[in-house]
């Protein structure tokens, strides 16, 4: 990878850097200063800490630069850089010179000849809940042959490649919320000789909603838990997601994508008597959208009414209306992937 499409000047915004990450697939960016100098690195937690605390999205990166970095000077031993970059998982570690010149990254791949997505990411060990029990209409007609969560998706089935994201964490206990075609599901995971992992499939007599089911582990879980979407895919570190419920002290945690729209005409904004206070051309909004992928707390299990239909979305102003506390964890627009729409998911038929 070339190191200039790493480089983004501090006086970009937050925003800026974000949809930067997105362009060039990494989550940590070189900040440099108009004279291309090394000033800092954003990494994709900073703007996730900046985006919790409030921050506004448009002020300049370098109000949010860490301090604590890590980076190499020219000369440095090459099996110290790597000892360090091990040691810190680091992706990319930059080289610099006595006047902060970068001379050069040195890229994890180029040192371990390993990726580094494939290695365990730690050790949550929290069980998950997958919601697989959709009747796919958005895929329709290829869903009325095999339910959603056993279309393909590269190599694996959409259902395996979630399973196995969860999989870097420690997280091999899984429960699947079944109605379409359950049988064809039960039968495809009883037929796979080399799991890994536990699951179990629990079935609603009726629709419930997004969140009905769940009721049904009521005694089944007793600890924090994951729940998914069956046709969504997050590159997240999902043990970040969790030490941010942990941190908040959350009931629920909420993961949103930022997601950008870009108005084509000039917007206006107008007072008394019609009179023009601004004019801004082709504004872009932000938003922030729920990706369909929580962490709870057991004990909201019994706050759900039995055999009632209930989406996760009223257990969410439940809460909110005794007090409780629903935390949201942002994440950039393309690290969320909504496989359940025709438009993506045929893209990805076609790779």
């Amino acid at each position: 990878m070339e190191k200039k499409i790493l480089l983004i000047n501090q006086r970009m915004s937050i925003i800026d850097a974000l949809k930067r990450m997105d362009e060039v697939g990494q989550k940590l960016l070189i900040v440099i200063d108009d004279n291309g100098l090394f000033v800092g690195l954003i990494s994709i937690g900073d703007i996730q800490r900046a985006i919790i605390a409030n921050r506004d999205l448009s002020i300049e990166l370098s109000n949010i630069l860490r301090k604590d970095i890590l980076t190499a000077r020219k000369g440095d031993d090459i099996d110290t850089i790597k000892a360090i970059m091990l040691k810190h998982r680091l992706v990319y570690m930059p080289v610099l010179s006595d006047l902060n010149e970068i001379t050069d990254v040195i890229f994890w791949e180029d040192i371990v000849k390993e990726d580094v997505s494939s290695f365990s990411c730690g050790q949550l060990d929290l069980p998950v809940v997958i919601m697989a029990g959709g009747f796919g209409t958005r895929l329709k007609p290829l869903t009325n042959i095999l339910p959603k969560p056993l279309l393909p998706y590269g190599e694996k089935t959409i259902l395996e490649t979630i399973i196995a994201r969860f999989q870097q964490y420690g997280c091999n206990t899984f429960h699947l919320s079944v109605n379409y075609k359950a049988e064809l599901i039960q039968y495809y995971f009883d037929s796979l000789n080399n799991k890994t992992y536990d699951v179990s499939l629990f079935s609603e007599d009726k629709p419930l909603g997004t969140a009905g089911s769940l009721g049904l582990l009521r005694d089944r879980i007793k600890s924090p838990f994951f729940v998914s979407n069956c046709d969504i895919l997050v590159d997240q570190d999902y043990a970040a997601v969790y030490d941010y419920h942990k941190e908040q002290q959350n009931e629920l945690t909420m993961v949103a994508s930022l997601k950008h729209y870009s108005i084509p005409y000039g917007t206006l904004e107008t007072g008394e008597n019609g009179e023009l206070l601004s004019l801004q051309e082709k504004p872009t909004l932000t938003f922030m959208i729920n990706c369909g992928f929580y962490i709870l707390e057991p004990h909201l299990l019994a706050e759900i009414p039995e055999g009632t239909f209930f989406h996760i979305t009223d257990l969410i102003e439940a809460i909110k209306a005794r007090k409780g506390k629903v935390g949201v964890f942002p994440i950039s627009e393309k690290s969320w992937i909504d496989i359940g729409e025709w438009s993506l998911y045929s893209k990805i038929l076609m790779k």
